[in-house]
């Protein structure tokens, strides 16, 4: 009876090896083709916030890790993106976030000349209610399409505000914490590129990112 039970044991374990090495096999095959969904897709969302002109790819190789809790949300490195034209920066494209939504942190992607004006913004990642702070969502309203264009600078300041609270950005009935939450979020970030102009000239190191 020992000796049929240990059998079984053994067989057991040689099947438990042989699924684990072909696990590990076929997570070794699909990483490549993974990696290449994960960076088309950072890619997409690149060009959607920069003007159609932007050669996205080229953001990838100039691109820095940065850690500013107080401006860009997180006590973990965001990446920052630069955009040059013919050897001229653009702009700046940062991942920022949002610590203070509804339900949590609210995560961005931002796009901002060095003078503030905001080109564009897309929410990464974000668990705000369904049907009311998932608004903030492209493809559910063009709320977020209504920072494009926008100045956010220390002179208009106030205008950074969704209406209840005196600004110029729409809130969402029954939700007003999620759009007051980005609203802020974008307007530190746009302060933090102004403030910190040496980020142009920072070497690149996002490689690990890539």
């Amino acid at each position: 009876m020992i000796r049929f039970i240990s059998k079984n044991a053994l067989i057991l374990a040689a099947v438990a090896l042989i699924c684990v090495a072909i696990l590990g096999i076929v997570n070794q095959l699909s990483q490549p083709r993974i990696q290449q969904q994960l960076l088309l897709s950072r890619l997409a969302l690149l060009q959607e916030v920069l003007p159609e002109r932007a050669d996205v790819k080229t953001l990838l190789a100039d691109c820095v890790l940065i850690t500013d809790a107080e401006a860009l949300g997180r006590p973990t490195a965001q990446a920052v993106y630069r955009w040059r034209d013919a050897g001229q920066l653009q702009a700046y494209v940062l991942e920022t976030t949002a610590p203070d939504g509804y339900s949590g942190n609210i995560d961005l992607l931002v796009a901002i000349s060095p003078q503030g004006q905001v080109l564009g913004t897309r929410v990464l990642n974000h668990q705000e209610t369904p049907g009311l702070g998932d608004k903030i969502e492209s493809r559910r309203s063009d709320w977020i399409f209504s920072f494009s264009g926008k100045d956010a600078t220390e002179v208009n300041q106030a205008r950074w505000a969704v209406k209840k609270d005196g600004g110029d950005f729409d809130q969402f009935t029954g939700a007003t914490i999620t759009p007051r939450a980005i609203v802020n979020a974008v307007y530190r970030t746009a302060q933090f590129v102004q403030q910190h102009p040496e980020l142009a000239s920072l070497s690149a190191n996002c490689e690990a990112r890539q």
